[in-house]
């Protein structure tokens, strides 16, 4: 259960000006970032168990409906799923849950993955089909006009 006492105890040593920077696994324009916990709990500077404590989550629900109260996570497909997070969600709890006034939200790019690799691997691939096809319609248009 929500201890409201606890709660604003904890919101003591906030600095009102304190910044919010998230560090996250993503591409260089996706707007829409998912973060985990250890990210949420570095950029809020908390602990994990309180982390945990502003996390809304429930044992009987796996996805408990929106609480503006809490840190809401990203739909879960299983209970073994970890916890992930919108960055825009983390910058709203920090921002009127927490009473940090100015929250800039900044994702940087980690270093790549071995997914990542392939991704852009196949992305790559991918680019050379799509010139190759539309060199072959070109041509099929040439035969077809003479």
């Amino acid at each position: 259960m929500f201890d409201a006492q606890a709660f604003s105890s904890s919101l003591n040593g906030i600095s009102s000006q304190k910044m919010l920077e998230i560090e996250t696994n993503s591409f260089d324009s996706q707007p829409d970032s998912i973060v985990g916990i250890d990210d949420v709990q570095k950029s809020l500077n908390r602990s994990r168990a309180s982390v945990y404590r502003y996390t809304n989550t429930d044992t009987r629900n796996l996805n408990p409906p929106f609480n503006p109260r809490k840190l809401n996570p990203e739909f879960r497909q299983d209970q073994k799923d970890p916890l992930l997070f919108h960055t825009n969600e983390v910058a709203r709890f920090a921002k009127d849950i927490l009473r940090i006034k100015e929250v800039t939200v900044e994702v940087l790019n980690s270093p790549s993955t071995a997914t990542q690799n392939v991704l852009v691997a196949i992305l790559e691939e991918l680019k050379v089909i799509s010139t190759r096809l539309d060199a072959m319609a070109s041509n099929d248009k040439d035969i077809f006009n003479e």
